[in-house]
């Protein structure tokens, strides 16, 4: 079982590093569009197209009777899918994962506690008391899951098993702190007609998976309604991606035995095949073919909805809705900006955050867990390395963008500069941060045999 689960976590990494160097593609690509004469009018012009998507006079890309914006389907209704996928993976770690037992949740649990806590705290003394810039506190909370992992496979196997999953289960942790930053702190103008039915329609997909209602089609419509709802009620509509995860069910219909057991004596149906014979093509009869669609529908059905949404969530996620996120939201006009930008306000106060408050608050609430006994390092790990890891923390690039722009958008006056001041130090201290993590790890790893 051991074997299994490290395999699972293995082939989740390499997914995760693919991830990181697309996302890096997209990012620098929108900072070149975002600051070329010839491209920079059409890049920043397309944010604003209207998006639709209508039937009669409905239109479910609307907010408040108006049409989204690219930008803001982008960033409302892609990044709900994102926070879907978000969801899913949060709760298959608490049911079989790495957040499932006390002592496999507990450090990372205890360490993006403190990498929540202290970024905020030294964005709230750092910055200006002016609300409208002290509504970022919540940018340098998040730790990018894609990114990070993506700078511990500069490392391949000198990285021990213990530290990357540590890593990845306290990303997953902070994702869970992201989430309800955003809903109660980014939630505005609550329309309570529309939050009523939003609790409806979330009560009929708990209902449905109380009733062992295994359609993920059910799952996934009933998240478009809730998104829709949500959308309108004045809690951001993301929201409704993580409440859907939650709802689509963990179970099987009859249990893994009952089809484990179907597959065995479907296979034992088929004759043993002599050695000389394998190669040969045996034409088969009907009863073995209906006999090869049962084992293959047993198989499907011994794979949990949740696994599997998540499964097929993970191209469309990795490869379409980040890329896409990244290039809609990273490009800053650096035209009208300096290096003093970030050494002062919201600037100053994220890219402390990053870089100083994530390894602070994850390295230091660590340690007094580890010192109290209340918890281990990860096995085979030193002080240093776990330290180097903790600097990696403060990459904080996707979810830190979204907070930002959940921060800074729409508002009157110095809304948009200071959107951009908050995006480029989250970028610098990504930056900053992975480059130290990875010179601290070359030097406190154990050297390759």
């Amino acid at each position: 079982m051991k074997t299994l689960t490290n395999y699972s976590f293995v082939s989740k990494y390499i997914k995760h590093v693919n991830a990181s160097f697309v996302l890096i593609f997209f990012t620098v690509l929108a900072l070149v569009f975002a600051n070329v004469g010839a491209l920079k009018g059409w890049y920043f012009s397309l944010w604003s197209q209207p998006v639709s998507f209508s039937v009669g006079d409905f239109n479910l890309f609307s907010h408040s009777g108006h049409s989204l914006t690219l930008g803001e389907f982008i960033n409302d209704f892609l990044m709900a899918i994102f926070f879907l996928a978000v969801g899913l993976e949060i709760k298959r770690e608490i049911k079989v994962g790495e957040l499932s037992t006390r002592d496999k949740a507990l450090l990372p649990i205890i360490g993006a506690c403190g990498g929540m806590i202290v970024p905020v705290l030294i964005f709230s003394l750092v910055c200006p008391s002016d609300p409208a810039m002290q509504r970022g506190m919540a940018i340098p909370m998040a730790t990018d899951i894609a990114f990070s992992l993506g700078v511990l496979s500069v490392f391949s196997k000198r990285v021990p098993i213990g530290l990357k999953i540590f890593l990845a289960a306290l990303a997953v942790a902070d994702d869970l702190g992201g989430i309800i930053a955003i809903a109660i702190f980014y939630s505005s103008d609550i329309d309570f007609m529309y939050l009523i039915l939003s609790a409806v329609c979330a009560a009929i997909m708990i209902l449905a998976n109380i009733l062992k209602c295994h359609r993920k089609r059910f799952y996934v419509l009933f998240g478009l309604v809730l998104w829709y709802f949500m959308l309108n009620s004045g809690i951001h509509a993301t929201i409704a991606g993580v409440i859907t995860a939650f709802c689509v069910p963990s179970t099987l219909t009859k249990g893994t035995g009952y089809y484990l057991e179907r597959i065995r004596k479907n296979v034992n149906k088929f004759p043993v095949i002599d050695i000389d014979e394998q190669r040969n093509t045996i034409v088969l009869t009907n009863d073995q073919v209906h006999t090869l669609k049962s084992i293959e529908s047993a198989a499907d059905k011994m794979i949990s909805p949740l696994q599997d949404l998540e499964d097929h969530l993970h191209f469309m996620i990795n490869y379409v809705v980040i890329p896409l996120f990244a290039f809609a939201n990273a490009g800053i006009d650096l035209s009208g900006m300096s290096i003093g930008t970030l050494f002062s306000g919201v600037g100053l106060a994220v890219m402390l955050g990053l870089v100083l408050g994530k390894f602070i608050g994850v390295f230091s609430f660590s340690w007094v867990a580890v010192r109290l006994n209340i918890v281990k390092l990860p096995t085979n790990t030193t002080w240093k390395a776990f330290a180097s890891v903790c600097v990696i923390c403060g990459i904080g690039f996707t979810v830190s963008m979204f907070i930002a722009d959940l921060s800074y958008s729409g508002l009157e006056g110095a809304g948009e500069a200071l959107l951009d001041q908050a995006k480029l130090a989250v970028l610098v201290g990504s930056v900053v941060s992975a480059v130290l993590g990875v010179i601290l790890l070359g030097k406190t790893l154990p050297k390759e045999n």
